[in-house]
């Protein structure tokens, strides 16, 4: 970032991406919060946007830690604005303006901040191992858009499903293959761990299940 401007790169466009999902923006003094119960993620906040601030504990009534950082940064909070993350967005966010260059990068955000990966064993064939990844949003019309982006930039598929008061945009099996090849093309770039290796493991044991004899 430079003073008055905001120039786009790879770690910019992951911090949109998680401040999207899981970030909050307070109209009043123009400041940008992350607070979640994943260390690494506000940590990788911090480090896409070179921050200063320190990052800060609290308690939640259930006594689970939760870590978070704050800061007031008027050309970065008028940014976000500008390319549709305002505040209160959880159910009025539409789309985010990103550059195609970046939307991998975006996407890889957004599914740290509110993605899920998941496996199953689908109980219909033997041996049938099954995952999907998924992005959730309070928005229909964000999840709708975000459907249609990925389709556009990636040419998968993907469906949506509705939960309680929320939009699930889910993939199935090659299509989230696809997807991970694109969020992690790059692999120093910022990335909350335990959700790529959750994959990274569970392509591998998909690789070891075709290797067994039927």
């Amino acid at each position: 970032m430079v003073a008055n401007k905001i120039i786009w790169t790879e770690n910019i466009a992951y911090a949109v991406g998680v401040i999207a999902s899981d970030g909050n923006l307070n109209k009043l003094r123009k400041r940008i919060q992350l607070k979640c119960a994943d260390f690494e993620l506000v940590n990788n906040l911090k480090k896409s946007l070179n921050l200063k601030e320190n990052i800060k504990t609290t308690k939640a009534k259930s006594g689970r830690i939760h870590y978070y950082i704050m800061f007031t940064q008027s050309d970065f909070y008028d940014f976000l604005i500008s390319i549709g993350v305002e505040p209160k967005k959880s159910h009025s966010i539409k789309h985010v303006l990103v550059p195609k260059r970046f939307f991998n990068d975006f996407l890889r955000g957004l599914f740290d901040g509110d993605g899920t990966f998941y496996t199953f064993w689908d109980t219909r064939w033997r041996n049938s191992f099954g995952y999907q990844i998924s992005f959730s949003s309070a928005s229909k019309a964000f999840i709708s858009w975000l459907k249609k982006e990925n389709t556009k930039n990636f040419s998968v598929k993907g469906f949506i499903r509705k939960g309680k008061n929320v939009y699930n945009l889910r993939y199935v099996k090659g299509d989230t293959r696809n997807l991970f090849k694109m969020m992690y093309y790059n692999s120093h770039s910022l990335s909350l761990t335990r959700k790529k290796m959750k994959m990274v493991e569970a392509f591998k044991k998909e690789r070891d299940i075709k290797k067994k004899p039927r």
